[in-house]
């Protein structure tokens, strides 16, 4: 929904870095040799990085973006090890360890969105980092029962023995208590200050995007209200925000950037786990946005067809495995 706020160019190149994201994580997630598709993913990304990408829309569009915005290598690579944690069942101990993951599957996108945005600036990339971290911390605690039900424990296990849970024995038998609600309410106070630091990156950003980055912003931390609304029992209800709620969110967005200043004081420092892709795009900083070698996305015939037919079918299997 925040994506219609968008400039029309910058919704179309949103919409296929969306689309090859979302087409890795599915093609990773429902493979049954997991290895074996993170494996084929390299693959495509390195011929997207060569310049002659897969033919498939979504290998294409993505190709178009890489090479337009001067997508760095380890940004993509980063979103893919991610996927692979998931795939090992990576163990978090710490939220340090937390964040390393939230920077791999959320910050990549945050920081992929802000260079296609047209902004390069380390502090402005870092905010969007910030962004990222919040976003899918709030993830982590909406769908805490969800995964576990999978099998899936993304607390950190520093945090659980701290409140008195073994891990392991609770995964087993994953249920609501005031102990999960401690550490529920913990992980969603960090998230709140991502969110807070994001928004100097947010004023700095062209003024036709500031509105749907900040509605996004807006909507993800809404799970949060939500999930403390129903005492922080993310085991046995998965909060949601109602459509009514979301146009709401974006009728305040619209409102809240219109006070905003550009430049706006930047909060110091950054989330130490993001500065690998901060100084990846740093280093490319004096060669500005690449001029794409292949043409633009919209030039491909059936384009929109074949892109947003990609989407649907992803959010059509999302849909019918959450109610499986």
């Amino acid at each position: 929904m925040a994506s219609q706020l968008l400039p029309q160019s910058i919704r179309w190149s949103a919409h296929a870095m969306y689309a090859f994201c979302r087409f890795a994580d599915d093609a990773i997630d429902e493979a049954d040799d997991p290895e074996l598709a993170i494996a084929a993913m390299y693959d495509r990304l390195n011929l997207i990085y060569a310049g002659t990408p897969h033919d498939a829309p979504a290998d294409r569009a993505f190709a178009d973006i890489v090479a337009r915005f001067a997508i760095p290598r380890c940004v993509p690579d980063a979103l893919l090890e991610g996927f692979c944690w998931d795939t090992m069942g990576r163990k978090y101990e710490t939220l340090s360890d937390l964040t390393a993951y939230a920077v791999r599957v959320a910050s990549t996108v945050g920081v992929m969105m802000t260079l296609v945005m047209g902004r390069r600036e380390r502090d402005v990339l870092a905010r969007a980092a910030d962004l990222g971290i919040a976003m899918q911390l709030t993830n982590i605690v909406r769908d805490i029962g969800e995964d576990a039900r999978n099998g899936r424990l993304y607390l950190p296990r520093a945090m659980m023995r701290e409140q008195g849970l073994h891990p392991a024995t609770w995964l087993a038998n994953p249920v609501f208590c005031p102990e999960i609600a401690m550490i529920a309410a913990r992980l969603l106070k960090v998230a709140d200050g991502y969110y807070e630091r994001s928004q100097a990156g947010i004023a700095a950003l062209p003024a036709r995007c500031r509105p749907a980055i900040r509605a996004a912003g807006l909507i993800y931390a809404e799970i949060g209200r939500e999930i403390e609304r129903n005492g922080m029992d993310s085991v046995n209800t998965r909060a949601v925000t109602s459509k009514s709620r979301k146009l709401a969110l974006l009728s305040k967005a619209l409102g809240d950037v219109v006070w905003m200043r550009s430049p706006a004081p930047t909060p110091p420092g950054e989330a130490k786990e993001a500065s690998f892709l901060l100084d990846a795009v740093e280093s490319q900083q004096n060669l500005g946005p690449a001029t794409a070698t292949l043409k633009p996305l919209w030039h491909y015939s059936g384009w929109g067809e074949d892109l947003f037919g990609l989407l649907t079918r992803v959010e059509q299997r999302r849909q019918a495995r959450q109610a499986g």
